[in-house]
């Protein structure tokens, strides 16, 4: 039996509504527990943050660059947050600012040669957490799962109305 079918039973006869609040809690304390893990493990193995992580991995996704609008709309975060945060990659010689020809009152963002790189080993030691983290998922598992999460956003599965 398998982790996901384990424990299908234990909801039984609860209401629905019961079981989805029971759902959305385990969903929370997954994310936060995998998170906690991965920024203890980046700050200790790379000192870096989570939120550098993410920038870095948002601007190795986007090679040309990204203005500080379009990364803080990315990440969900302010422009202000995004901002400290490519502070701290540009003293560390991660990322590289420019000011595009057309708008000097903004900036490109973009990974340096050595960001690039230091992003590369990084993402291959976070990519191998996550394996390790998620490990207790076979690959049908873990497909069924990514197939019943994908619609969880707000309004894709939000019309189911049984109760």
């Amino acid at each position: 039996m398998n982790v996901v079918s384990k424990r299908r039973e234990a909801g039984a006869g609860r209401p629905l509504s019961k079981q989805r609040l029971r759902l959305w809690i385990r969903l929370l304390r997954a994310a936060r527990g995998i998170e906690g893990e991965l920024r203890e493990r980046l700050r200790k193995q790379f000192a870096i943050t989570l939120p550098q992580f993410d920038v870095m991995a948002a601007l190795a996704r986007n090679e040309a660059g990204m203005n500080m609008t379009e990364l803080s709309r990315l990440l969900m975060v302010s422009n202000g947050n995004v901002t400290g945060i490519i502070d701290r990659l540009a003293t560390d010689k991660l990322v590289l600012r420019q000011a595009p020809a057309n708008d000097r009152r903004s900036y490109i963002v973009r990974l340096t040669p050595k960001g690039a790189a230091q992003f590369a080993i990084v993402a291959k030691a976070h990519e191998g957490w996550i394996d390790e983290l998620l490990s207790g998922f076979g690959a049908a598992e873990a497909e069924e799962l990514i197939q019943q999460l994908s619609g969880l956003a707000p309004g894709h599965r939000g019309g189911d109305k049984q109760s």
